[in-house]
């Protein structure tokens, strides 16, 4: 096996082995890497100040089928993707770290994902669209309408693939030529709902269906409410189109509240109980109001600032954490020593050198006689 099988062997494992998102699984992760991290999870031996994952692993740690997970999503055309990898959205999922959200879950640990699509590509430039699962004709006319507008300014459609408005947003984008991305709350192998197996090929063919969950693992409620707060993170703004008193879209609209998105709602006929939730929000300005796709374009990207003709995503869009910070203290010419980087990132100098060295790797960095600089493109 090579070291990069046996790491991603590794990560399979770790997506796995604690119910996710796990924030103690992840920074524990972040500070020993993946094979390390797994190793001390499968030896019942962790290092100081991660004893609390003993309790969080023990049911899990000895069902090693990580192999098995990575066959089978090959399968099915597949892949699971990591923080190391250049597809990995780190900007979009940073807020996810804040004191407000680290409580409830956090950055998830990797993502698996189904579908042709680069994930930091499609949502740099994505919007949520989310609502009831028992909406009205008005709400699907509406969702139609608004996801038609989006397409056709070049915009990514993302949803959860519920019934209602999440599964007429996405397959209006798909009938629009556009592309639409998927959050499940199950493994990317999972049709949940089953009816909708049609239509999640077709986002498979076309889009991508992402998930944080492995191969195999089934809905659950708690799974929708975790999965919420994956797409508000990676939306640019989120619409709700419709929403009763309590519902699913009015926790994704919440945790677009805490993750600073900017959050929209269509109004509804004051009769109707599926438009209660979105009028609420816009009464008591939680919401703006939107009425069409061009107030929705004006909200993610006022004077037209990040939307799709804002340029290609770079390759250090992905770098999160510690590479991020140790890369933004160095200058964009000449050298700059360790122990200023560390100064200049607030990362102590030991970890100032871990990052150095895989951003060398990665071809961000060089190492100039005793100092380092950035390497153009």
């Amino acid at each position: 096996m090579s070291a990069d099988e046996a790491t991603l062997r590794a990560w399979a494992y770790l997506s796995r082995v604690a119910e996710p998102p796990h924030t103690g699984l992840r920074e524990l992760v972040e500070a020993e890497g993946p094979r390390a991290a797994a190793a001390a999870i499968r030896a019942r031996r962790l290092p100081a100040g991660y004893v609390g994952l003993l309790g969080a692993t023990a049911a899990r740690a000895d069902c090693d089928i990580a192999a098995a997970d990575l066959d089978r999503a090959a399968q099915i055309g597949a892949r699971l993707v990591t923080p190391d990898d250049e597809e990995w959205p780190g900007w979009q999922l940073w807020g996810l770290r804040s004191a407000d959200t680290r409580e409830r879950g956090g950055p998830p640990l990797a993502l698996w994902l189904r579908g042709p699509k680069n994930l930091a590509a499609e949502v740099a430039t994505g919007i949520g669209v989310v609502g009831s699962r028992n909406s009205t004709s008005y709400g699907e006319y509406v969702t139609g309408q608004i996801v038609g507008g989006l397409v056709g300014a070049g915009w990514t459609v993302i949803s959860g693939g519920a019934f209602g408005i999440d599964g007429t947003a996405h397959r209006a984008c798909l009938g629009s030529g556009g592309a639409t991305v998927a959050v499940m709350a199950c493994g990317i192998d999972v049709d949940y709902p089953a009816s909708h197996a049609q239509l999640f090929a077709a986002i498979a063919r076309d889009g991508l269906i992402v998930s944080e969950y492995p191969p195999g693992t089934t809905a659950a409620r708690h799974r929708f409410l975790t999965r919420n707060r994956l797409v508000a993170a990676l939306s640019a703004a989120v619409l709700v189109v419709e929403a009763g008193r309590r519902s699913g879209a009015a926790n994704t609209a919440a945790w677009a509240h805490k993750l600073g998105r900017p959050l929209g709602a269509v109004p509804g006929p004051v009769t109707s109980s599926m438009s209660v939730g979105c009028n609420r929000m816009i009464a008591d300005d939680q919401a703006a109001l939107i009425v069409d796709a061009q107030a929705l374009i004006s909200l993610a990207a006022p004077d037209g600032e990040g939307g799709p003709n804002r340029g290609p995503v770079r390759r250090v869009d992905a770098l999160t954490g510690e590479r991020q910070l140790v890369y933004e203290a160095i200058p964009g010419s000449g050298t700059i020593t360790v122990d200023e980087i560390a100064v200049g990132s607030g990362v102590d100098v030991g970890r100032v050198l871990a990052a150095l060295a895989g951003l060398e790797v990665d071809g961000f960095v060089t190492a100039v006689g005793s100092g380092w600089a950035l390497i153009p493109g």
